[in-house]
């Protein structure tokens, strides 16, 4: 029986933000076909206790609680010339636990952060998912003037991480082709293969049962990690740009921001009329179902959107921006908008009825089921597909 070592930023349990959607997906299905060593930092207290359903997955399941924050990350960064996003998950504790790991015939590492902790010998698959270095370099063109330098800085020095890195596994996995491609721009090399995000469409069904939302008029839906900082950004820019307008044509329309840990600047967004803000919640699909149209407005995004697969196998209408948009097979069930007129002009469409949700889900059932998009797994881990975990 094939032993893999499962190496993760954070704790894939509950899947209920993009990343731990992702990880929790990937551990299942390689669960299924090996025992399955995991070792993960958590950054939520909920988490530091491993999830029953975790431990019935793994053959063994550490989690090391991160507490570093993000000013003492800079700071140890500075000083040490690494990037921010290596020395933020630098922990003694986790060093200890890779060494103490029983020896496996593969690792499967998921996130760039998690690198500095590969040992050397057994076969390596690091799922990027993202070009991580890729996203500085757009927040250095559009951040704050006393933030770009530090943007410039993580850019380049994640990025150079990052190409060293994929010069030494047995292969690097990204989110789609568009993210492949560009890493392979920027001078990444090896062996690197497009693994695409899934949807879980059993789960995500308009008819599935699940505690419905009972909120009058229409409903916009922003879905999402909502201390996350394109997030942020979308919806800010949303409630300032779009919704006015569209609440002059449609006046009970109403924009709900739906997803955990609200920053501040999102909490001061439910005093403008018309928005609603939720914080976590126990079921993201009452809120998709009752949803008018579903929206992803985010001018910084990268890879494939869960959002906005969650929202087209829920049948609703999506707009969503050309970003967040790239990397999905929509086939012209989603709208696409740019611009604040487009954006007007195209969920204000959505309100007056206009849309393609079921052809959506139809699309998502037949395109994105996740065991076929893991399926390249077998081959990259070396594993059988018809081997199962011993009972």
């Amino acid at each position: 029986m094939t032993d893999l070592l499962f190496l993760a930023h954070r704790v894939p349990y509950p899947p209920n933000r993009g990343d731990k959607i992702r990880s929790f997906h990937a551990l299942r299905y390689l669960a299924a076909r090996a025992r399955v060593h995991l070792i993960a930092f958590a950054d939520d207290p909920d988490d530091y206790e491993p999830h029953p359903k975790l431990r019935a997955l793994t053959a063994s399941c550490t989690v090391i609680p991160r507490r570093k924050g993000r000013a003492r990350a800079t700071l140890e960064a500075l000083a040490s010339g690494r990037s921010a996003s290596l020395t933020a998950f630098d922990d003694p504790a986790m060093h200890a636990a890779v060494a103490a790991a029983p020896v496996c015939d593969g690792i499967y590492c998921f996130s760039g952060q998690m690198a500095q902790y590969l040992p050397r010998g057994a076969r390596t698959i690091m799922d990027f998912v993202d070009v991580d270095s890729a996203k500085f370099a757009q927040l250095a063109d559009t951040a704050a003037l006393p933030l770009r330098p530090l943007y410039r800085r993580e850019a380049e020095l994640l990025g150079r991480f990052e190409r060293e890195v994929a010069s030494c596994v047995d292969a690097s996995l990204f989110v789609t082709e568009a993210e492949a491609a560009l890493f392979r721009q920027g001078g990444g090399a090896g062996r690197i293969v497009p693994v695409e995000n899934g949807i879980d469409a059993r789960h995500f069904d308009p008819d599935a049962a699940f505690e419905r939302v009972d909120e009058p008029g229409h409903l916009i839906v922003f879905t999402g990690q909502m201390d996350y900082q394109p997030n942020i950004d979308a919806v800010a820019w949303f409630a300032d740009a779009v919704l006015p307008a569209l609440r002059l044509q449609h006046p009970q329309a109403r924009f709900a921001i739906v997803g955990r840990q609200p920053a501040l600047a999102v909490q001061a967004l439910a005093k403008l009329p018309g928005v609603i803000v939720t914080g976590a919640v126990p079921d993201v699909r009452g809120w998709l179902a009752a949803a008018s149209v579903c929206v992803a407005p985010l001018r910084l995004a990268r890879g494939i959107q869960n959002k906005v697969l969650e929202a087209m196998a829920m049948a609703r209408p999506v707009v969503a921006s050309p970003s967040a948009a790239e990397g999905i097979d929509y086939r012209g069930t989603i709208a696409v908008a740019d611009t604040a007129e487009q954006w007007i002009e195209r969920v204000g469409a959505a309100l007056n009825g206009a849309g393609q949700g079921a052809d959506a889900r139809a699309q998502v059932i037949a395109r994105y089921d996740w065991d076929a998009r893991l399926q390249p797994l077998d081959a990259l881990m070396g594993l059988s597909p018809v081997e199962r975990k011993a009972a």
